[in-house]
Order: C-alpha cells, then structure tokens, then sequence
C-alpha cells in the first residue's frame, strides 16, 4: 500500500469519497466547508487497499499548506497516514520548500508532533473542532 501522488481531476471521485465519509458523515462538518475551491489547484495523495478501494487522502496547496487527510475509520492505526505524510513531505522537499504547514485537529497532534512538526500560535475553532498550527522544517 503506498500512496499515488495524484491530481482531483484524476481521482476526484475516490478522494471525494474519503472526505465525506471522515469529515462530512463522521465529524460533522458542512459539505461547504469541506469542498473548499481549492482541490483543483492542489497535489492530492490518495491510499487505496488491496480490493482497489479508497481509503486514505490528503492534499498539499501551493504555498505548502497541507490538509484533508482523512482515513477511514476502519483503517486508522494501520500506518496509513504515515504513509501519506512521508509521501507529502518528501514531495515538499523535492520542490525544495523550506517547510510545510498544517492546522491539526487537536485530537492529530500527537500524530503530527511524532513527525517532527512544531506547534505555533494559539488554539483556534475550524469547522467547530479545536486545531492547532503545526510546521515542519525541512
């Protein structure tokens, strides 16, 4: 299992599918929210199993901004998002950026400080769930 480094034009439709399922029907965020504007303009990472079905996703922005990582729930604690961190990060360091950055659920950020990023800033509410601003150097 290994992340594709993807666009939304290509997987719009499995990348989607995650993004609900974790943050639409699980975490109750409006489908407004979650469906920014942005995702054609980003590089997405997308996990499939070994049935070829849509497990795990993220996308990086331009500006290094990383975010929507998403597992489903049945799929946590397997290293799936590990897999798609050490995929984003070694991408960000092939488009030599300084670093990359991320606002982390609360609940994230141990998983987040476990790969060396830094907590900045204070607390704030996104989508009525605490997070944090966490950057890795690199």
């Amino acid at each position: 299992m290994s992340p594709i480094c993807t666009e939304w034009s290509s997987h719009k439709a499995a990348l989607s599918a995650v993004r609900i399922a974790v943050f639409v029907e699980e975490q109750a965020v409006p489908l407004a929210l979650e469906f920014d504007g942005l995702d054609a303009k980003a590089v997405h990472w997308l996990v499939l199993d070994n049935q070829q079905r849509p497990i795990g996703c993220a996308r990086m922005l331009s500006d290094g901004h990383f975010g929507r990582m998403a597992v489903l729930q049945a799929n946590r604690k397997q290293g799936v998002g590990r897999l798609i961190m050490l995929a984003a990060i070694e991408h960000a360091r092939q488009a030599r950026r300084r670093h990359v950055f991320l606002h982390a659920q609360l609940t994230a950020r141990a998983f987040y400080q476990g790969l060396g990023f830094k907590c900045y800033g204070e607390e704030f509410m996104d989508a009525d769930m605490p997070h944090i601003a966490m950057r890795l150097a690199l």
